[in-house]
């Protein structure tokens, strides 16, 4: 098992000792780090690939379709052949667009996609740097994609483009306030920023001593997710790429390869975006039995699995709703959760620890539903003098 746990880490650690036989001290390292550039660089695509190819075929079967059945078995060589397509298509820029700008803004987007992987855990030492800063890192670097988009949707010199990127800014600046905040328990809990203590700081009860078996770690986990689901741009907070009411958003006057550089950066944020998810509150790569990195893979997947339920099931919101929901219900509420978090390590008993989070978070929760109920109006009756 340990031998499966570290087949990855010593793999690297092989091919460096064979390169270290004819390049000096200062080469191995360079090599080292083209390794896990190397390994990002190819793990990123691919997956975005495959996420494609998997909603596909799981939002057809909630909708009683087959979905993509005929390039290939079960159709996986479907995303290579939509891939060649994006390649081979025209690029169609508007006459009235800023071309340097409109050219610029899909490869920036994918830039901060890519960098991010750079501090995720894939398993007990497969992390490409282990920053102290790490989740700070990934927080400040994810939310370059905000003016990535608002670039996009500005040089395209298109109403609904603009409409759909000012939509863009409006939701991500909202969203990252409290999804900043429901991070703070998990930082709280392990005393550090770095993603790899923050793993290690769950690492008791045989590897499930996960924050998220904790009532303000179960409130952190659903926070801290549904903000990332809003981050992506999934349903239910797609506004930002509302078809029906903005032809496609931001990236309706991409064609071609940019378009699928959009597409790119959308798949890899949900799969980064569902990993710092299980990082901070499912106990990343911890687990008993199996491997580190199937832990965490698993449990990446199951957070991606739901993400692409929530496209196949749930309708679209409203945007007062996505505004209301974030200003009005998550924030106030990340605060609490940070309020019981310290409670809980600076009471004594278990039982009262329980009693005091389940029911402070209960009766907040409680009250800011109730505060936050839709305004219904009476019906108008009107007198008719006879």
């Amino acid at each position: 098992m340990i031998f499966l746990d570290q087949i990855f880490v010593n793999s690297k650690k092989a091919i460096l000792n064979l390169a270290s036989a004819f390049l000096p001290t200062d080469a191995i390292l360079i090599v080292s780090a083209l390794i896990s550039i190397g390994a990002i660089a190819a793990f990123g695509p691919f997956t975005m690939m495959y996420l494609t190819w998997f909603e596909r075929k799981l939002v057809g079967r909630i909708q009683n379709r087959i979905g993509p059945n005929r390039v290939g078995i079960f159709g996986l060589l479907q995303p290579i052949a939509d891939g060649i397509k994006m390649l081979t298509k025209e690029d169609i820029v508007p006459a009235g667009a800023d071309k340097v700008v409109h050219f610029l803004a899909p490869v920036v987007v994918v830039i901060p996609a890519l960098l991010v992987f750079s501090v995720v855990p894939f398993g007990r030492n497969m992390v490409a740097i282990d920053l102290n800063i790490g989740l700070l890192f990934f927080l400040a670097v994810s939310a370059m994609t905000t003016i990535a988009i608002f670039m996009g949707s500005w040089a395209s010199r298109n109403k609904f483009s603009l409409l759909g990127g000012m939509r863009t800014v409006a939701q991500l600046v909202s969203y990252e306030v409290p999804m900043v905040l429901a991070a703070v328990p998990a930082i709280l809990a392990s005393g550090s920023l770095s993603t790899v203590d923050i793993v290690e700081a769950q690492g008791g009860w045989n590897g499930l001593k996960w924050f998220v078996f904790t009532p303000w770690g179960f409130v952190g986990f659903l926070m801290f997710y549904l903000c990332g689901v809003a981050e992506c741009n999934r349903t239910p907070f797609d506004i930002p790429e509302a078809e029906s009411e903005i032809v496609a958003g931001f990236h309706t006057e991409y064609s071609g390869m940019k378009f699928a550089l959009w597409y790119m950066a959308e798949f890899m944020s949900v799969f980064t975006i569902s990993a710092l998810t299980a990082t901070l509150y499912l106990g990343g790569y911890q687990g008993p039995w199996l491997p580190s990195w199937a832990w965490f893979m698993i449990k990446t997947y199951a957070l991606v699995f739901v993400m692409m339920w929530f496209r196949g099931t749930l309708p679209r919101l409203r945007v007062d709703q996505m505004m209301g929901l974030a200003w009005k219900f998550l924030l106030p509420l990340t605060l609490i959760n940070i309020l019981v978090t310290g409670l809980w390590y600076f009471t004594s008993g278990l039982g009262l620890r329980l009693g005091l989070s389940i029911g402070i978070l209960l009766v907040s929760s409680w009250v800011l539903v109730l505060f936050n109920r839709p305004y219904m109006p009476e019906k108008r009756v009107y007198e008719f003098a006879e």
